[in-house]
């Protein structure tokens, strides 16, 4: 069965442990060390090396510093190129697939989610090539129909990872949603979304890599998590909530 009754996207057993109040509060001394080094032109995987062992990091506390720590070069510069959601009504939108499907299911099971330093949502489910349909999967699609609507997108095209596993059947996932949808909707399957989207401006995602490289993005999975998703399980280790309009 590929979609199973009940299940949870980005859950670990021992997150009520790794993410407590005392332990968020030590993420949050590690994150200004880890962002004061980065500054500094220090490599991440030594960086992370070195705070990750004075403060007896778990390889899953690691993981959330890493991926919601940037410097304040790269903030910047993503901050700049992020659009208004205002403008996501004046052309076609390109949409990371699997980064916000699967952020948005991580945020409807009440996974880990982080508030990253750039303003944008990640998450540390770590599927790595390996996807499975889920209950909450219709649930994300229809907050990004219901989303997409409300900001007048007329055209949104999904690009999907064809080596990811049931990838096909997202697409089909996908394109029978939009039947619902006031937009046009394409779905793309291709080897590699990375250097598609690189090139590309008005771009949905939180991926560091492709934000570092794309001409213009939409925040769009952090409106959806902030406008529908109250009670997803948000961790700001920056301590200071960065607003986006």
């Amino acid at each position: 069965m590929l979609i199973s009754r009940i299940s949870k996207r980005g859950v670990d057993p021992q997150d009520y442990r790794w993410f407590s109040k005392e332990a968020v509060l030590k993420l949050q001394k590690a994150q200004e060390e880890v962002e004061w080094l980065l500054n500094r032109n220090y490599k991440i995987n030594g960086v992370m090396e070195l705070v990750g062992g004075h403060y007896q990091l778990s390889a899953r506390q690691r993981q959330a510093l890493k991926r919601s720590t940037s410097n304040v070069y790269e903030c910047e510069k993503r901050k700049l190129n992020m659009l208004p959601y205002s403008a996501a009504k004046d052309g076609t939108i390109y949409i990371d697939g699997f980064n916000l499907i699967i952020t948005l299911e991580v945020a409807l099971s009440g996974g880990i989610l982080l508030l990253a330093n750039d303003g944008s949502i990640r998450d540390i489910a770590g599927l790595q090539g390996s996807y499975r349909l889920i209950d909450k999967t219709d649930k994300a699609l229809e907050l990004i129909g219901k989303s997409f609507s409300e900001l007048k997108v007329s055209r949104a095209k999904f690009f999907l990872d064809a080596p990811v596993s049931n990838s096909g059947r997202l697409k089909e996932k996908i394109l029978k949603h939009s039947l619902q949808w006031s937009f046009f909707t394409e779905v793309e399957l291709v080897p590699n979304v990375d250097p598609i989207l690189w090139k590309l401006g008005r771009v949905v995602t939180g991926d560091s890599i492709i934000l570092d490289n794309c001409e213009s993005w939409f925040n769009i999975s952090r409106k959806i998590i902030d406008d529908y998703i109250i009670n997803a399980n948000l961790i700001d280790l920056s301590g200071k909530r960065i607003n986006i309009t």
